[in-house]
């Protein structure tokens, strides 16, 4: 029987994945873009092992109520990754919240009228668990943890702020129609580019690497694999007993040794050689639960 799933967003880096992954499993991929006669944003997708064959193109917009309707309609498992990503704006609001917000929104909406919808997997992020003021040093993050998006909005942490109202407007939205909803919050991801375009969180790689900043970050994060996020995508959907929210993060590591590391490859690549905070101590490296559920997918 032929397995048919939507893949919103699907020009972009973690969706590209998704869906060459989904392909590679035998499904048929429904995939949602702005523009699918751009054939700069769309080519990589085409060009997929088994895309003439089971991969179709849909035009679809975030900010758009019922453009998703006909891409979701007949699928039985929807995978919602497109919400922006960069963080540089001057409109937040209407650049990163609104998008992410109500596209998340419009989604789910569609999934709702389409009733064949077994599970919806939602993209999320970090960001949407970890910029919480009352967190403590010593706390252990998991998958309980939210941040909080006033602190978010006063701290002008707009992408934070973007997909943790994203998030929470996800599960209060299952909740009230009975979606069976996974959310999939990873980490720093990296990894090859199946798109041509550069996306944020590898452009942050390339700026250590081009000589274009002098210092490197006072900062620790997680940093995950881009085919393993694609992975755990697939597998939140796979295993019926998923459920919930799947932290996903392989390393917690500070900016000097992905400096380290990066010169280690590359000798002769400009890298920083100073921490834009040399008066501090080295960022503490917070521990992340990523939840044992997620090591039984």
């Amino acid at each position: 029987m032929e397995k048919v799933v939507c893949v919103t967003g699907a020009s972009g880096f973690i969706a590209s994945w998704v869906v060459k992954l989904l392909l590679e499993r035998g499904y048929t991929v429904r995939a949602s873009v702005r523009d699918p006669e751009n054939v700069v944003k769309t080519a990589h997708l085409m060009a997929l092992p088994k895309a003439q064959e089971r991969l179709k193109l849909f035009k679809a917009d975030l900010l758009e109520e019922g453009s998703f309707d006909a891409a979701v309609h007949g699928c039985e498992a929807v995978f919602h990754t497109a919400s922006p990503f960069f963080l540089g704006t001057n409109d937040p609001q209407k650049d990163l919240i609104e998008p992410a917000v109500k596209g998340t929104r419009n989604v789910l909406n569609s999934c709702v009228k389409a009733k064949s919808i077994k599970r919806v997997v939602l993209t999320s992020s970090i960001a949407a668990v970890t910029n919480t003021p009352s967190r403590k040093p010593e706390d252990v993050v998991d998958e309980r943890f939210f941040s909080d998006p006033a602190f978010c909005r006063e701290k002008e942490f707009w992408y934070p702020a973007s997909k943790t109202e994203a998030e929470m407007e996800a599960w209060k939205l299952a909740k009230a129609h009975g979606l069976d909803l996974v959310t999939i919050n990873p980490a720093m991801v990296i990894g090859p580019l199946l798109q041509p375009t550069l996306n944020t969180s590898s452009g942050a790689v390339l700026k250590l690497m081009n000589g274009s900043t002098p210092t490197y970050m006072n900062l620790a994060l997680g940093w995950v694999h881009v085919k393993d996020v694609a992975a755990a995508h697939i597998l939140a959907y796979e295993v019926a007993e998923a459920s919930g929210r799947y932290l996903c993060a392989e390393s917690i590591i500070h900016y000097k040794r992905i400096v380290e590391m990066l010169r280690s490859l590359y000798p002769n690549a400009p890298l920083p050689i100073k921490c834009s905070d040399e008066s501090s101590r080295p960022a503490p490296e917070y521990k992340i639960c990523t939840d044992k559920k997620l090591l039984k997918l």
